[in-house]
């Protein structure tokens, strides 16, 4: 297991608790996690589940860069393995993840496998119980099926992922000049090799969506930014679901200025976000009443929006900046 982290010092041993917890054989698994050098408690966390549980193979490499891919390709390097399974610190697999994993390799389902999140909240206020509902919906994710697909089929990309190491020597390792979006990447270039990406419901997964509205904003902000530098190499690669929000930005600008000289723009904008507001509070309504939390009736319509026009806006910046190829 290959574990990116930086300052995880509340969900790191929720992990590695659940890494000890597998039904997978324990002299085969060794969980290499490249840190960011972590400012908070991390590595005495880490330290203190290693001291506690011998039998669990931990190791700790030094992430110099601090970015995620960086870490990654660091975590590849120090891993002897022959499978890689890809996870985040602040993810909690389900006990019989790797099992599943390596079978789905074995049976040469997919070159690269992943599963499905269960989007859990970070903390139990509205705002991030609105985050964690809004994130697992397809009008918050559109055709995003690892988060909320219950059927097995071939995918554009996974969560995470599994692989064997031999696939590194055919692609490549993770790009380190995306500061994010990296899994995406790595998964276009597996596809462009003619292999194959493969979904499991079965193969699953609890994560920890981002707990304040400030947070949500910054994380879709990075999530936009980074699509567009990456579809300046490979724009093929645009997905309905990934173009709406930036129409949707576009347009809304557009109408707002024309309206200036045009009465009527006004009114296709006014109608517009009729529409798109009924939208959000009909799914809203619709949470609300299956997890009996009306609270969300406030926070789904904030969240949904928060994501679709922060990401929309960002990718747009991306695209008419300078391209950034390379991080510090």
């Amino acid at each position: 297991m290959i574990v990116p982290c930086y300052n995880e010092q509340t969900t790191i041993a929720l992990l590695l608790d659940a890494l000890d917890k597998q039904t997978y054989p324990r002299q085969y698994m060794e969980v290499i996690i490249a840190d960011g050098l972590s400012t908070d408690g991390t590595r005495q966390v880490i330290e203190a589940y290693q001291l506690a549980h011998p039998q669990l193979k931990i190791v700790v490499v030094d992430n110099n860069r601090r970015i995620i891919p960086a870490g990654l390709n660091q975590a590849i390097r120090s891993s002897s393995g022959e499978y890689i399974v890809r996870l985040d610190a602040h993810s909690v697999p389900y006990p019989d993840y790797i099992e599943r994993c390596v079978t789905a390799l074995q049976a040469k389902l997919g070159d690269n496998v992943g599963g499905v999140w269960e989007i859990q909240p970070a903390r139990n206020s509205w705002m991030a119980r609105s985050i964690a509902a809004s994130a697992s919906h397809p009008l918050g994710v559109g055709d995003a099926y690892y988060r909320y697909t219950g059927s097995a089929k071939p995918v554009d990309t996974v969560p995470f992922g599994a692989f064997r190491r031999t696939l590194v020597d055919k692609v490549g390792f993770f790009d380190e000049t995306l500061l994010t979006n990296e899994d995406y990447e790595f998964n276009v270039r597996i596809r462009q090799a003619n292999g194959q990406v493969w979904l499991d419901p079965a193969i699953r997964s609890i994560y920890f969506a981002r707990p304040t509205w400030a947070s949500l904003l910054r994380q879709y902000w990075r999530y936009g930014f980074w699509k567009g530098q990456m579809l300046r190499r490979y724009p093929h690669t645009l997905r309905w679901r990934q173009a709406l929000p930036p129409l949707f930005v576009v347009s809304l600008i557009s109408l707002l200025v024309l309206g200036i000289w045009y009465p009527t723009a006004h009114v296709l904008l006014f109608v517009e976000l009729l529409v798109y507001f009924s939208a959000l509070l009909y799914v809203a309504i619709d949470l609300a009443t299956k997890k009996k939390d009306f609270m969300l009736l406030v926070g789904v319509p904030l969240a949904i929006g928060s994501m679709h026009l922060s990401w929309g806006a960002a990718l747009l910046s991306s695209l008419v900046s300078l391209p950034r190829r390379t991080i510090n």
